[in-house]
């Protein structure tokens, strides 16, 4: 996902009181920010007892909202093997249109309310934070680094792979805002477009 994650997740009820707070987390990030974020919402949306905030985390807000942001990252990575295992043709171009085409399914069906939250937390507390962002830049090199891999194993020579999912990353955020913006999923479609022709010359070399 990259970083798509439905709202209500059907194995919500399956997960126990810490992974759900932590999930919730991650969904109202995506939505309100994480200065819009409040502990009471989180508690609610994860159906938890309000006594497991203090149990499970002793850091307080800082806490779920830093876990809440390497559980993205890392749902990111995952996914990123997971395009990479089901393409067909497998190319770099074709990693790129799985990437954006997650979001684009997630607009199209769900509509523009939720983001990344690597993103919405970047925006709304990096600048004040010094801890929260390095939990957001920690979150975006464990979904950089499968991207970086991902473009190795599809022929991308090493010295370009870094770059390359650099731009893929940047250009996919930037997409995802501009289609919120518009609540029009074209700019997904644009980038994809533009970045599929570069990254499959780019493994071609």
């Amino acid at each position: 996902m990259t970083l798509v994650m439905t709202t209500k997740s059907k194995d919500q009820a399956e997960r126990k009181p810490r992974e759900r707070i932590v999930f919730s987390a991650a969904q109202l990030i995506r939505e309100r920010g994480v200065s819009g974020t409040s502990l009471r919402d989180v508690v609610a949306r994860a159906e938890a007892p309000w006594g497991s905030l203090q149990h499970y985390f002793p850091g307080g807000k800082d806490q779920i909202v830093t876990e809440a942001l390497g559980w993205a990252g890392r749902f990111a990575g995952r996914r990123v093997h997971r395009y990479l295992s089901e393409l067909d043709p497998a190319t770099p171009g074709g990693l790129f249109a799985a990437m954006a085409d997650q979001w684009r399914t997630q607009f199209c069906s769900e509509g523009f309310a939720a983001g990344c939250p690597l993103v919405a937390a970047t925006a709304d507390v990096a600048a004040d934070s010094p801890g929260l962002r390095d939990a957001v830049t920690s979150a975006f090199e464990q979904w950089l680094g499968p991207v970086v891999a991902a473009l190795c194993q599809l022929g991308v020579p090493q010295d370009r792979a870094f770059p390359l999912a650099t731009l893929m990353i940047s250009s996919l955020e930037g997409a995802i805002v501009l289609a919120r913006a518009r609540q029009d999923v074209a700019p997904l479609d644009t980038v994809v477009a533009e970045l599929a022709p570069l990254l499959d010359s780019a493994a071609a070399r």
